[in-house]
């Protein structure tokens, strides 16, 4: 199928950052550099302009105060909307996400219920230094009262980011990098998501189900796509990780009975584990072969030269182990 030309998710997200300010008073953004340059991706380019530098503020160099300042804010009646530069500089600010922010909720009895949204710049592709490119969204889907969303277009991120700022509990948005000005897409099944967490099915198939998220579900829909009709696979865009939308998996699973799941962090303790441990649990007498998953070595993620040697998640890979699994 012919690529989709589709708006960038750097310009969806900025569109809908506009229009969440114009219309909620109490809702700012706060990041390094997101003012005066618009971010290192020039996600927030403009915003300041528009809305002022007390809306879109441009914060130290210091992840920890950013979100703790956003936490107060956010027990304030304020919305925050935090940019952390680069997945692999978060690591500062997991105490106040982890000890705080999901906290606080219970702390105060369910008298306070801060609204608190932190967009993360995540993934590799894009030939970053160290710190750069790292995957980490395992890391807050295991905290309770923490949502953690992975969004693999501009539609998504929108619908993602409107619902968070109205949950009254942390988000994290992991937006991946590469697919920031990337255009030309995939074709994909339109059919809207049952809820604002639930997972979509993104092309229909009957011999196995893929379960995929963020950039990395593009080049499962490009095998998928290369792959019909001798081989007709069901693709599983989890959107989000944290809730997990095991429902829709298990339901594909039950059509399919087979499952691979895809991702681009590392493959233990990760959360392709999870959905693995999932289906053996509520689905074995589905499933026609074992479950299996394709996902980098756990490692540290190399420099920029060895990028492609780590990232062993491209369209041949994904071809072959589909094949190994229908066979």
């Amino acid at each position: 199928m012919s690529p989709v030309r589709s708006a960038g998710l750097a310009e969806s997200i900025n569109a809908t950052l506009a229009d969440l300010l114009e219309q909620d008073p109490r809702l700012l953004l706060l990041g390094e550099d997101i003012g005066r340059l618009g971010g290192v991706f020039r996600v927030t380019r403009g915003l300041r302009e528009r809305f002022g530098e007390d809306r879109v503020r441009d914060s130290l160099l210091a992840e920890s105060t950013i979100v703790g300042q956003a936490v107060g804010m956010a027990m304030s009646g304020l919305v925050p909307v935090c940019e952390i530069q680069f997945d692999g500089f978060t690591y500062p600010a997991v105490n106040q996400l982890v000890t705080q922010a999901a906290r606080i909720g219970g702390r105060w009895n369910g008298q306070v219920s801060p609204s608190l949204v932190v967009r993360i710049p995540t993934g590799g592709g894009f030939r970053g230094v160290e710190h750069h490119s790292e995957s980490n969204e395992a890391l807050f889907a295991r905290y309770p009262n923490i949502s953690v969303a992975c969004p693999s277009t501009g539609e998504d991120a929108e619908q993602i980011l409107r619902y968070a700022v109205t949950l009254g509990s942390p988000v994290v948005m992991y937006e991946p990098i590469r697919l920031y000005w990337q255009r030309n897409l995939p074709a994909r099944d339109p059919g809207p998501a049952r809820t604002p967490t639930a997972a979509r099915i993104v092309r229909r198939g009957t011999d196995l189900t893929i379960a995929t998220f963020g950039a990395v579900t593009h080049e499962v829909l490009e095998a998928a796509h290369a792959l019909s009709p001798d081989v007709d696979v069901e693709v599983v865009d989890l959107r989000w990780v944290a809730p997990l939308d095991m429902d829709t998996v298990l339901e594909s699973v039950a059509r399919t009975g087979r499952l691979l799941i895809v991702h681009e962090a590392s493959k233990d303790v990760g959360i392709g584990a999870e959905i693995a441990a999932s289906v053996a649990e509520h689905g074995f007498g589905s499933l026609r072969g074992p479950v299996r998953r394709l996902a980098p070595d756990r490692r540290v993620y190399p420099p920029a030269d060895f990028e492609k040697d780590y990232l062993t998640v491209g369209v041949q890979e994904i071809k072959d182990e589909v094949l190994v699994m229908t066979e």
